[in-house]
């Protein structure tokens, strides 16, 4: 059943109506569902796992890896659970869920896993190496979760920590030090090992203040502007779940009195992040589900909190909480995100191709860090100051605010006519054959209501084979070998005059000529109710079949209204489809889809061709869609290089809108180009500036040139 909060004040929260009481219940209501699967008291948080072939422990791993998996899987349910229990404890000592005294369960289960022999122990370092065959720079999951144990152990210290005797102290103190100042993986984990430091100094303990240090550096040195910093070779929201919560801890616990010129650094870079972060999320709250690890799902929201553990915070509390608020319900409002009791490995319901081999069941409960706002004492600004909704209460009727970030390489638009908010982004690089890694990374646009599809599974009569078409991404067919051809790499332009700009290859190899030529110069700007592309192929001489596919469409009973080339009733320049090209009469195709996803919310989306584009349909799929287990995607398909060295159009306009209502899309939002002009002699867009007018007046001048000398990754 989803949650529903008793507590609601919509005079202090007008939004939500959510308070600090409400979150209490909210976070009663998971530690509920986690603990009706604990049948007694000495039992390790561990949670039925619907999801068996991916996540671990796996069943086919040796004898050896299989123990150390379980024992990571019984620490990641003790101390991600914690994250939400800790605040609660702390706020109410007696706190009791299904009979257990929440207090004396997580400070018997933190003293046994740190407590080597046990039946619960999570394992020393020293432990796990033997066990591992003494590999060298090996890191284990249980770094991980040493550091969400020590928050949690801050946070309800007086509850806890200071309850345990000096020797049990000393006993977790060593079992932490292990972790700490081991081998770790050089991106945000470098973060563990500087919270599980600094807790030590803080209580005492010896440290390596050298090796804290040549961690906190290279944090620094991950940062590239705008408040994100780069995870490993990618970004996605460990920069704001990881490095922007972790470092605004470590400075008040470490760096403020002994690095205060990188605590400063640190400060200032979260700082950076609030003056646009507000925006990534929709004019609901909802969180995009972007990037890996989105079974942490609202956990995005606690880089609020994180900016509030400084000295100096930027953070709009109002705002903060308006948000944090909105993306928990996002989640707690449905009645599929839960498998008995627990998280399911989803987005929202089970949804398999997004988890990645890395989680347990228990993972989930990383979202916890959104609770640790309720760290915050009652008369905090962050629960006393009344909800406003940023940027939401501002545009006007129609308009689009639009945010473009060179570092991270991330553009996002907020719609007022629809409230949603689209991510496009750049500086994605991933192995030829990894669809899972461009389905979190590189589709060409992620949508707030529209969750990314993977690869469509086409019904049986269906002429497309699995993988011919791809939500938000252009798919080629190798019309000579029948093989497929997936994007890979998109390449950062920027943004210039309204236009972004990015380049994508298919079936990129630095090492290879044949399998790094075909590529696409997109171009994109938003309009009222999506986006229009404008992009130029950049294809090899040889005949291509391509697509081109809309969002997934959740299924569920879907109305399918499809606009004909031309009307039989009206000549062609009378026809709301009709536009100029080039000073020749042309027609749009447009098909739109009318229905609800699985909670009967009113969707609805269209897809509109033009230029360069041939047929626009329609494909159905089952098992690809977060929302939903039956989808559509709405695809336009063309060939060119029919013939060798053909000379053919080389620009392929279109758009993709969404309404979260049934009322009709008008003509204008269907059909808004009036004219395309080109500037290459043949009118192909072959090269130089292409003119899109649109019939509202607004005029976007689209030019390629430079594209070749501007793209980073």
């Amino acid at each position: 059943m989803a949650f529903q909060p008793e507590t609601l004040d919509f005079e202090k929260s007008p939004y939500t109506g959510l308070v600090r009481e409400s979150w209490i219940e909210a976070g009663k209501y998971l530690l509920e569902g986690i603990f009706k699967n604990i049948a007694r008291f000495e039992d390790p948080v561990v949670l039925p796992r619907k999801e068996t072939e991916i996540t671990y422990p796996h069943k086919n791993a040796s004898p050896d890896a299989l123990e150390t998996e379980k024992k990571a899987e019984m620490f990641e349910g003790l101390a991600r659970s914690f994250f939400i229990a800790a605040p609660l404890i702390h706020d109410d000592p007696e706190l009791t869920v299904c009979g257990y005294s929440m207090r004396e369960y997580y400070k018997s289960q933190v003293l046994r896993t740190c407590t080597p022999g046990d039946p619960v122990s999570a394992g020393t370092y020293g432990q796990l190496q033997a066990m591992n065959g003494n590999q060298p720079f090996r890191a284990y999951q249980q770094t991980v979760e040493t550091c969400a144990l020590v928050i949690c152990l801050w946070i309800c210290r007086d509850e806890i920590w200071a309850s345990y005797t000096k020797e049990e102290k000393d006993l977790i103190a060593a079992f932490l030090s292990g972790f700490a100042h081991a081998s770790t993986v050089p991106q945000n984990w470098r973060l563990f090992n500087m919270l599980d430091m600094a807790f030590l100094h803080m209580e005492g303990y010896p440290i390596e203040e050298d090796v804290m240090l040549d961690h906190a550096q290279a944090v620094l040195n991950f940062y590239v502007g705008d408040g994100w910093y780069r995870d490993g070779h990618s970004f996605d929201y460990y920069s704001c779940w990881a490095f922007n919560v972790y470092a605004p801890i470590w400075n008040q616990w470490y760096g403020y009195e002994n690095a205060p010129d990188i605590a400063a650094r640190f400060e200032e870079h979260s700082n950076k992040l609030m003056e646009t972060y507000a925006d990534f999320f929709d004019r609901d709250g909802f969180t995009n589900m972007w990037g890996r690890s989105n079974i942490y799902r609202n956990a995005s929201t606690s880089a609020f909190d994180g900016n509030l553990f400084l000295r100096n915070p930027a953070v709009d509390p109002g705002l903060a909480r308006r948000i944090s608020s909105g993306a928990l319900m996002q989640f707690l409002s449905r009645d599929d995100v839960l498998y008995k009791g627990a998280f399911t490995l989803g987005f929202y319901g089970q949804f398999s191709p997004l988890v990645q081999g890395y989680s347990c069941a228990e993972s989930p409960f990383w979202m916890g860090k959104a609770f640790l706002c309720l760290h915050l004492p009652a008369d905090h600004p962050f629960w006393t100051a009344k909800e406003n909704n940023g940027t939401w209460e501002k545009l006007k009727a129609g308009e689009v605010k639009e945010t473009a970030l060179n570092g991270p390489a991330l553009c996002f638009t907020n719609h007022e006519a629809n409230g949603e908010t689209i991510l496009r982004t750049g500086k994605v690089v991933k192995a030829p054959d990894d669809l899972h890694g461009m389905w979190n990374y590189g589709k060409l646009s992620f949508n707030t209501k529209y969750p990314w599809e993977s690869s469509p599974i086409p019904q049986k009569g269906e002429p497309l084979r699995v993988g011919e078409a791809e939500a938000q991404q252009y798919v080629l067919k190798d019309v000579t070998t029948d093989t497929l051809l997936n994007p890979n790499v998109i390449f950062w332009v920027g943004e210039r005059d309204g236009v972004l700009y990015r380049r994508e290859y298919f079936n990129f190899h630095l090492n290879t000529e044949e399998h790094w030529i075909q590529a696409m110069n997109l171009a994109d700007f938003p309009v009222s109710c999506g986006v229009m592309r404008v992009d130029r192929h950049k294809l090899h001489r040889r005949p291509v079949t391509f697509t081109l596919g809309s969002y997934g469409f959740p299924d569920n009973g879907t109305q399918i209204l499809k606009h004909t080339l031309e009307s039989a009733q009206q000549g062609a320049d009378a026809s709301p489809a009709s536009y100029l090209s080039n000073g020749v009469r042309r027609t749009a195709q447009a098909i739109v889809l009318k229905g609800t996803d699985s909670q009967g919310k009113e969707r609805q989306m269209a897809m509109t061709v033009y230029d360069g584009w041939e047929s626009l349909d329609v494909l159905t799929s089952e098992g690809t869609n977060p929302d939903s287990e039956r989808s559509l995607i709405l695809y336009a398909s063309s060939t060119f290089r029919k013939q060798y060295g053909g000379y053919e159009p080389y620009v392929m306009i279109s758009q993709v809108i969404t309404k979260e209502s049934t009322e009709d899309f008008t003509e204008e939002e269907l059909f808004p180009i009036r004219s395309v002009t080109y500037e290459d002699a043949k009118g192909t867009g072959a090269y130089g500036t292409v003119t899109v007018e649109l019939k509202d007046g607004t005029v976007k001048k689209v030019n390629y040139d430079g594209i070749e000398g501007h793209m980073t990754l």
